[in-house]
């Protein structure tokens, strides 16, 4: 099925370069063309192999670190019946009393990725310096799962995760929904459907780079066509494989693309961030808009000549350092205990 082209509704030449940060444009070089070579349908199931190939799943025992951390994989109820979902839970070692929670998932555009592969990086940069639990969420991939079936089992496991928060240590009032591209979407989804279905209440949420816009009409989406690691190519053929019959219609639901909600109000407190030079650009920043015009809270970070990604193929730049110190703040003042923050500042 060949993909639909975009409208193409800004006069603006989206062909106007966007500057790389020198730091990253060095990586970004080193990464070669073949990086580049975007998703499509023909290639995505030679993808998707490529990916489990080169990612593979760490083990209960090397999540452990020698003694660092305490792991265990969780299989709990499925939105549907007879269907489980994975959750891989880890803290750092020895901590007691009812821990803050991070439920993360993970990315890789809804085609790609696993639970286990992130956590080693969450774990690190996260729970280990702020005292978090962690929930990772092994949530089915498309187009083997379509839409419903992904956000669904997330939000199965979020209720099973709150109802079962004194067994796993957890606090059911101190805990973030975050992820990264397709889980960052999925953290936003989780959000809307929470508060909809009156479900749990999460702290904030967490949406780094986060895929939300199936529409392709971005300007951003244009002008990083054949440029961004995550190009509109990539993202359409990822969009059509998780919306099926549904792509391309005025029909998607909020829940399966955040951007098409129409009332954004009574959310939890959100951090995102994206780069300048990435394809998910605006529809970040559109999003964070709309949250503040819904009188909701926002904090919103554009890295300056950052593309998609980019702290993970070069974590010790310096904007990568910046970012991740800016989350590690921004986690730290949501998921304070109550009354801390107001006591900072008197």
């Amino acid at each position: 099925m060949a993909l639909p082209p975009p409208p193409d509704p800004d006069p603006i030449d989206p062909a106007i370069p966007v500057p790389v940060d020198p730091e990253l444009l060095v990586v970004l070089r080193g990464l070669g063309d073949a990086a580049r070579e975007p998703l499509t349908p023909a290639n995505l199931a030679a993808r998707q192999e490529q990916d489990a190939a080169a990612r593979p799943r760490p083990t209960v025992r090397d999540l452990c670190a020698d003694g660092r951390f305490e792991v265990a994989e969780l299989r709990v109820p499925g939105a549907r019946g007879g269907r489980e979902v994975t959750l891989v839970s880890a803290r750092p070692a020895g901590l007691t009393g009812p821990l803050p929670l991070l439920y993360y998932l993970h990315g890789g555009g809804m085609i790609m990725g696993n639970a286990w592969s992130v956590l080693p990086k969450v774990l690190r940069q996260w729970a280990l310096p702020l005292g978090l639990a962690v929930l990772s969420v092994e949530y089915p991939l498309a187009p083997r799962a379509r839409y419903p079936v992904p956000v669904e089992d997330c939000y199965a496991g979020l209720l099973w995760t709150v109802a079962h928060a004194p067994d796993l240590g957890i606090d059911p009032d101190r805990f973030v929904i975050g992820g990264r591209s397709a889980g960052g979407g999925l953290a936003a989804a989780l959000a809307l459907m929470a508060r909809d279905r009156g479900g749990p209440e999460p702290t904030g949420q967490m949406l780094l780079c986060p895929m939300l816009d199936d529409r392709a009409t971005t300007f951003s989406t244009r002008q990083m066509a054949g440029a961004d690691l995550w190009d509109r190519t990539s993202n359409a053929t990822a969009w059509q494989a998780l919306l099926g019959d549904l792509y391309g219609t005025p029909d998607v639901p909020p829940y399966a693309a955040p951007a098409r909600a129409t009332d954004l109000t009574r959310l939890p407190p959100a951090y995102i961030e994206v780069g300048s030079a990435e394809t998910f650009r605006d529809e970040g920043v559109a999003y964070a808009n709309a949250i503040w015009r819904a009188g909701g809270r926002a904090e919103l970070h554009v890295w300056p000549g950052a593309f998609h990604g980019f702290d993970s193929f070069a974590p010790t730049a310096a904007l990568s350092l910046d970012a991740q110190e800016t989350r590690v703040r921004w986690l730290r003042r949501t998921l304070a205990p109550s009354g801390a923050n107001e006591q900072r500042d008197t």
